[in-house]
């Protein structure tokens, strides 16, 4: 009789670690993400600081308001605690790689090889696509929309919004167009996982077009410009999920195990 050939060896074999050692690492990596996020923070208080980077932010805006019209602050401590929320938010993103990287540092050894050629290069791509969705909101969308609005409002009114108004649109419309962008990851996803074919992505284009207009209907201010803006690029995304869900499903398959020989 031949020997049958051995079975592969489990690559994580070996690796386990005590419930209490992931713990502590998690902790370790936690405080490492803040710590970069603290930093970001300061040098950001130091240089533009917060009320340079709300300028920025309200920038968009400020354009095409009327003109003499500015901002204004309803309550006592708006003008302290709004441009600080802007500082924090701003850390956190510019550090937002930083943070990712450990995440990816602390899950990266319980993944196999192939599990770890999906799960590193959709960090990298997820993380590029959120940024480009906040860029293209406030370098395109707002100012279309701003346009928009203002060439609707009666010469009779004087435009004054509320800071604190302002950020939380920000806010939502930053989140609204950040997430969006993640199309091509979640079609990607839900292809590697079996959870839907190829074939059923393709077929469901025509649903996906409505669901994305109804999606920017709601997170989106109504009107024509920004509700636009966001469900043509949703579109878009769903095809380049498409390509690139075909591209991962053949670059991120398990190792196929040779099966047994039969005894002779």
């Amino acid at each position: 009789m031949s020997d049958s050939p051995k079975p592969p060896e489990d690559e994580l074999a070996g690796s386990e670690q005590p419930f209490v050692q992931h713990l502590m690492e998690l902790r370790d990596r936690m405080i490492r993400a803040v710590i970069a996020i603290g930093v970001v923070a300061l040098a950001l208080a130091f240089y533009p600081g917060p009320g340079a980077l709300y300028d920025i932010m309200a920038a968009p805006l400020v354009a095409h308001l009327p003109k003499g019209a500015t901002l204004i602050a309803t309550s006592v401590i708006s003008p302290f605690l709004v441009p600080l929320k802007i500082l924090l938010m701003t850390a956190f993103l510019i550090a937002l790689p930083v943070v990712l990287w450990q995440v990816w540092a602390f899950i990266a050894p319980g993944l196999y090889s192939h599990e770890k050629r999906l799960v590193l290069p959709l960090v990298v791509s997820s993380t590029l696509l959120f940024f480009v969705g906040v860029a293209f909101c406030y370098f395109f969308v707002f100012g279309q929309v701003f346009s928009f609005i203002q060439s609707f409002a009666p010469k009779s009114i004087t435009a004054a919004p509320d800071i604190e108004a302002y950020l939380s649109f920000v806010l939502s419309m930053f989140l609204a167009f950040g997430l969006a962008f993640e199309v091509p990851i979640v079609v990607i996803v839900l292809a590697r996982m079996n959870i839907v074919s190829i074939e059923k992505l393709k077929a469901w284009r025509g649903y996906f077009v409505v669901i994305a207009f109804i999606i920017a209907a709601v997170v989106t201010p109504p009107d024509v410009v920004s509700q636009l803006a966001l469900a043509i690029p949703m579109c878009l995304l769903y095809e380049v999920g498409i390509w690139a869900a075909v591209l991962f499903l053949k670059y991120t398959k398990a190792p196929v195990e040779p099966a047994a020989d039969a005894a002779t």
